[in-house]
Parts: C-alpha cells; sequence; structure tokens
C-alpha cells in the first residue's frame, strides 16, 4: 500500500474535521459488513480462477486487494486460497514471456499486464524472470508518446488513460529490474509531466490521477489539488458517482475512499470518509455484496463465477472488492499477521 506523507495527512484533517454532529459507524458494525462481504467475494474470485485461463483485474486484482487488506485488519485469511491465485497469474504472464520481451503484450496490453504485476505484488510474489519480462514490455510500450495508451472500452475501470498510467508506474517501480533502472526513470519524468498537465474528466480518471501523481513523486500542490477535487465531488448521499450524471454506487466511493487515504493522506476517522463509509454499509446487500449496473459491452462469454447479480457480476465484484477494501481501512490494523482459515 502507499505510504502518504504526514505533512499531506496534517493538511487534509485540518481542512476537514470530523463533525462531532456525525457520529462515526461502530467499529463493529464495519467489522460485520466486512465479514460478510468476504466469502462471497473469495468465491467469486475462485470460480473464475477454476473456469477461466486468463487473469481478470475484476476478479483477481480488486478480490485480492479485499483480502490482503481485510488481513491487515485482524480478518482470517485463507493463505492458500491466494497463493493459488498468485500462481495462475504467474503461469498465465509466464506463457507469454517471449512476447513481452519483444514488446508485444497480450489482451488488454498495458491494463492487463500492469493490474496482473499489482495483483502479484499485493500477494508478495517476489520479481523473477517473467515479472522482468512484464516492466521491460511496458518500457517498450507507446515509447513514443508521453504516456501509455489505453486499448479497451470497458467502463470503468478499463476505459481511463490514467488508470493504464498508474498500473505502469506501480508495476515498474515495485518489479522494474536494476539494469532497467535507468530506463525507467527516464520513462517515469515523461510521464509524470503528462499527468500533471492533464485534465481528469470523471471519478475513475481523478481517482488514478491522483493515485499517479503520488506514487510518481508529483508535487505536493497537485496531489492535494486533485484529493480536494476528488473531496468536493463526495454527494449527499455520503457517496461518489462514477460520472456527474450518474447515482452513487460502491465502486465509485470505494475507489475514491481508498485513493483518499492511500494517496490523499485523508485520515480515515475525518467526517469525509465516514460518510462514505456509512453510505457503504447502507447500500450492502443482506448477502454482503454491492451491485453496480454493468455499462460494458460484453465481449467474453458470459459464465457464472459464484457472484451474484448476473451478468452484471463482474462490474459488482469489483466494486465489492473496493468497498470491502475501504471499509476495511477504516479500521485500525493489527501488529500481528491473521491466523488462515479452513478451507
Amino acid at each position: 500500500m502507499i505510504r502518504h506523507t504526514m505533512t499531506t495527512v496534517l493538511l487534509l484533517s485540518l481542512a476537514y474535521p470530523l463533525s462531532a454532529a456525525e457520529p462515526a459507524p461502530a467499529p463493529k458494525e464495519v467489522r460485520a459488513a466486512v465479514t460478510k462481504a468476504l466469502p462471497l467475494i473469495q468465491k467469486g474470485a475462485a470460480g473464475h480462477r477454476e473456469q477461466r485461463t486468463c487473469f481478470a483485474c475484476h476478479h483477481q486484482a480488486t478480490p485480492i486487494l479485499a483480502l490482503t487488506t481485510a488481513r491487515s485488519r485482524g480478518f482470517p485469511f485463507d493463505a492458500e486460497d491466494v497463493q493459488k491465485h498468485l500462481r495462475f497469474i504467474a503461469k498465465f504472464l509466464d506463457n507469454n514471456r517471449e512476447g513481452y520481451l519483444k514488446g508485444r503484450g497480450q489482451g488488454g496490453q498495458v491494463d492487463m499486464a500492469g493490474y496482473a504485476l499489482w495483483t502479484l505484488e499485493m500477494g508478495g510474489w517476489k520479481p523473477d524472470k517473467t515479472t522482468a519480462a512484464v516492466t521491460e514490455y511496458l518500457l517498450q510500450r507507446n515509447a513514443d508518446r508521453d504516456h501509455w495508451r489505453v486499448v479497451s472500452n470497458r467502463p470503468p475501470s478499463e476505459v481511463s488513460l490514467f488508470t493504464t498510467n498508474y498500473v505502469a508506474i506501480r508495476s515498474l517501480q515495485n518489479f522494474g529490474t536494476d539494469e532497467q533502472k535507468k530506463r525507467i526513470d527516464e520513462r517515469l519524468g515523461v510521464v509524470r509531466g503528462w499527468l500533471e498537465k492533464t485534465t481528469a474528466k470523471d471519478t475513475e480518471d481523478r481517482v488514478f490521477r491522483l493515485w499517479a501523481l503520488k506514487r510518481i513523486g508529483g508535487d505536493a500542490k497537485d496531489v492535494r489539488a486533485a484529493a480536494e477535487t476528488l473531496i468536493k465531488d463526495q454527494r449527499d448521499d455520503g457517496g461518489w458517482a462514477q460520472k456527474d450524471d450518474m447515482k452513487s454506487d460502491a465502486y465509485a466511493t470505494g475507489t475514491v475512499l481508498t485513493a483518499l487515504h492511500e494517496a490523499g493522506g485523508l485520515a480515515t476517522s475525518d467526517a469525509v470518509y465516514q460518510r462514505g463509509v456509512k453510505y457503504l454499509l447502507a447500500t450492502q446487500k443482506d448477502d454482503g455484496s454491492w451491485h453496480v449496473r454493468s455499462r460494458s459491452k460484453p465481449f467474453q462469454t458470459y459464465f457464472e463465477s459464484g457472484f451474484p447479480h448476473g451478468k452484471d457480476q463482474f462490474i459488482s465484484l469489483a466494486a465489492s472488492g473496493w468497498a470491502t477494501t475501504a471499509l476495511a481501512l477504516s479500521l485500525p490494523p493489527v501488529q500481528r499477521q491473521a491466523s488462515i482459515s479452513p478451507r
């Protein structure tokens, strides 16, 4: 997870203090919501792994984000199940190792490769020849541009240039080799200039622009301005919407809260964050999930992964992963690793 600076934390906390008129949800209520969500998230993720051979950010990246964040807050953690996902992802990437070394990606291009490496990072995967091949691909891809280009049109998670550039930046920083370091530094310097001058158009853009600016070492004023823009976008119901003309939903709210805390330095005790927590608690379904309607045109064969909401299940699983992550972050971290739950 990203470490924010104490300066940013202090500035945002002073600017948006917790109001006494808005009591925060009880930790036991938040813990109950996370406890209810985790088994269904794990089931949906396993359903993808058992029926597909490709990596999927909605069925693996966001579930593993939720699972590993919950572990840091003391929730039971099935380490072997997560290891199965990591081995699955590593095998998927390794099947195209030679292509990566030649600058050729796979379906989804930078989004797929970047999200896959981010997921391996969250699970504690160590750099190897395959991850080095993927970072080589990222260095070669769009080398003639000042940013990485998005090739998908699957809103909200695979349509934003800022998402694409964030996952590429994070992947290079975490898995780049010593031999690649000089080229990585040069590439990130160019991309930083693009980030600073390019305007975000919707919530996905604003979330990942904030995250990318923080990650790449952007000016503190730019990081703060990006965080303040997101804070101002909070709706009266406490949530955030994917686009200005849409209603609040768990996907947008979960991504915003997570980014504001980890990249913007917003304390989870802040009124802004706590209103978001209240929104997520109020909109969670009885089965532990959050339902978000899909805006993407399907191009893959439909299958049931074990997660509810039918043809909305891909975005709903991603939304549930982000929502669970945001809720878990509002709980105090534990000092020792949580025990492994029975399979």
